[in-house]
């Protein structure tokens, strides 16, 4: 089903919207106006596996790494899990958080 997102001419606010089909008069959720805009909504294109292993191998995307900083080769981990999808699991993410002094 699409959403689509609208911003309300009345109120001003932003309202996302379930369209069931196209003869729907979308109508603010706010303030009950019809007199809305359609937004362009955001969209994500995944990268291929060979698209993210390039990514992290350019060294702009190392940053502050510094091999012998463990909160750094944390917060490297960490990014690079993310990019990857991976569910690094629970004892992981407790150990990159405890070698990582910025974080209480």
């Amino acid at each position: 089903m699409p959403v689509y997102e609208y911003r309300c001419n009345s109120c001003k606010k932003r309202v996302a919207l379930l369209i069931l089909s196209q003869s729907t008069q979308p109508v603010c959720s706010h303030c009950g106006s019809s007199d809305l805009t359609r937004l362009f909504s955001r969209f994500s294109a995944p990268k291929s596996e060979e698209a993210r292993i390039e990514s992290m191998a350019d060294p702009g995307k190392w940053g502050d790494i510094d091999e012998n900083d463990p909160a750094s080769v944390a917060r490297f981990m960490k990014k690079m899990g993310k990019e990857f999808g991976e569910e690094l699991g629970e004892d992981f993410e407790q150990e990159m958080e405890s070698a990582d002094p910025s974080n209480p």
